[in-house]
């Protein structure tokens, strides 16, 4: 992980850890106090789950795009060396012929 997404990452913990202890020490009764806290902690946990898929999904696209793009090059190469090849097939052909 890129360390903006490990900062990123503390920072939604953090946020998490506070944001269940202000719940547990607000004055309210212990079944709101826990249905808070239980519907903070399910929202926090769906915003994670989002953040994940989005980095997978990145790391995904930017995988195949670079294996798409290092075919793309490799192929390109490939064809270059042929074509020089065959250049070079022809001038050694054109001088054997100029010595004969």
């Amino acid at each position: 992980m890129s360390k903006s997404t490990n900062t990123l990452l503390a920072f939604m913990v953090g946020a998490g850890v506070g944001a269940a202890l202000g719940i547990l020490f607000a004055p309210d009764t212990g079944a709101n106090t826990r249905d808070k806290l239980s519907f903070k902690l399910s929202k926090y946990k769906k915003e994670l789950e989002d953040l994940i898929n989005e980095l997978v999904d990145g790391k995904e696209l930017h995988l195949n795009e670079a294996k798409t793009e290092g075919k793309r090059v490799i192929n390109e190469a490939k064809s270059k060396a042929e074509n020089l090849l065959h250049d070079v097939n022809k001038l050694i052909d054109q001088i054997n012929q100029g010595k004969n």
